[in-house]
């Protein structure tokens, strides 16, 4: 971006995303190596919200950024205010983490041409009218995005660049392009595996929903939609309950039956690679028994309490592991990121998704701040095959490890390694 004295606006500030980008910019405030120092030391953060924020919890958590920050409340949905506010703040970035429709605060962005990203598509009319759009939700929203994003012909907009989706597309891609046989691939799945919970078993409760992110978000895809993975550049659903099937995952000797979730990444890739894609998720425990002991009555799920697994609140024990699988005929290659709540917490003070998340974020935020792409809302797939940016090289600042590897045989295409759920 040309004016690099601009401030940057997080939209969503109270939010576990938010506080993640924040602890990691906590850390490229003082460090001469990081990508975006210089950036970073010539502007404010303006941090946005529809509630009131604890100013002095954030000043605690991001001692480096204490100067930086302009604390706003606000109710996104209230557009004309959010322009004038980004006005006046002179804002040039939008990092947004809110649940505000991501169409909505991208066409606010483009009118006053102003970079943006985000972690995921969001689109309060479909969250409100579930009755509508029962087991469909994701699909819909990527449709919404889909006939809004020719629109945005002002700035530069990056979506849905977290974890999953974000990183997980830059990892497929660096599989493409180092692929073990002259070949194409068949199939290419997400997968994740994160078994964080309480080290102190005593503290969880019976019938809470514990998740490393948002309750809400992850019971959309668990119990309020169908099984969706990508074929032909289609989106096809099983006509099932997402707990009662699970799917085989090997990556070398590790090895989980996860299940099969809708995601912005599995459409992403799977229209603009020509190949089946899926995401399969195995969650923790607690969780996972939670869901199949209310199986037959999903729905009064909905009325349990939720927590995310907050290690600020009692120590958080295992990791999460998330990845891509890459399949072909006679073998399979993965590439996964592993880490360890127990190490992230000591770092940076969250659990180990937010700091997956808050990765992807930064990546993105810094391809708009430093590299040329052209103009338009860029899916980050879609971003990295048709542009030369440095995205990778900025992830691996604050991502470092990644294993890569091979299995010498496959399990197949995502029917061939399906099973009922198996308690």
């Amino acid at each position: 971006m040309t004016n690099r004295t601009s401030d940057i606006t997080i939209l969503g500030s109270a939010g576990g995303v938010a506080k993640a980008i924040l602890s990691i910019l906590n850390k490229s405030a003082v460090d001469p190596t990081d990508p975006i120092h210089i950036v970073l030391a010539q502007c404010k953060l303006h941090l946005i919200d529809i509630k009131p924020v604890d100013k002095q919890q954030y000043f605690q958590l991001f001692p480096n950024l204490k100067k930086k920050f302009v604390f706003h409340q606000l109710d996104l949905s209230q557009k004309d205010k959010l322009i004038y506010l980004l006005k006046i703040t002179k804002t040039s970035l939008v990092i947004d983490v809110s649940w505000a429709d991501t169409a909505e605060m991208l066409e606010a962005c483009n009118s006053l041409g102003i970079g943006y990203v985000n972690s995921a598509l969001e689109n309060p009319y479909i969250d409100e009218n579930e009755d509508l759009f029962a087991g469909f939700g994701l699909i819909e929203r990527l449709n919404w995005m889909e006939g809004k994003r020719h629109r945005i012909t002002n700035t530069k907009a990056i979506l849905c660049s977290g974890m999953n989706p974000g990183v997980v597309q830059w990892m497929a891609i660096e599989l493409l392009n180092n692929k073990p046989v002259d070949a194409y691939p068949l199939a290419c799945f997400i997968v994740e595996h994160d078994n964080s919970f309480f080290k102190d078993k005593n503290v969880a409760k019976k019938n809470v929903v514990y998740t490393t992110w948002s309750p809400e978000c992850f019971l959309d895809e668990a119990i309020l939609s169908y099984p969706m993975f990508m074929k032909h550049q289609t989106p096809l659903f099983l006509y099932e309950k997402v707990y009662d099937l699970e799917f085989k995952v090997k990556l070398g000797d590790k090895q989980f039956y996860g299940c099969l979730m809708p995601h912005e990444e599995v459409y992403t890739l799977g229209k603009l690679l020509n190949m089946e894609s899926g995401f399969i998720y195995k969650v923790n425990e607690h969780t996972t028994k939670l869901i199949r002991s209310n199986i037959k009555n999903v729905d009064q799920i909905w009325d349990f309490e939720m927590k995310v697994l907050n290690p600020l609140e009692s120590e958080l024990e295992g990791e999460d592991l998330c990845g891509v699988l890459m399949v072909y005929k006679d073998k399979e290659q993965y590439m996964y990121n592993v880490l360890s709540n127990k190490e992230i917490f000591e770092k940076y003070q969250m659990n180990a998704t937010y700091f997956q998340v808050a990765c992807g974020l930064f990546a993105s935020l810094a391809v708009l701040l430093l590299d040329d792409i052209p103009k338009g809302a860029h899916y980050v797939d879609e971003l990295l095959l048709n542009n030369q940016t440095n995205y990778g090289k900025y992830l691996k600042h604050y991502m470092t490890d990644f294993v890569i590897g091979e299995n010498d045989k496959s399990d197949g295409l995502l029917l061939d390694r399906m099973r009922k759920f198996k308690d």
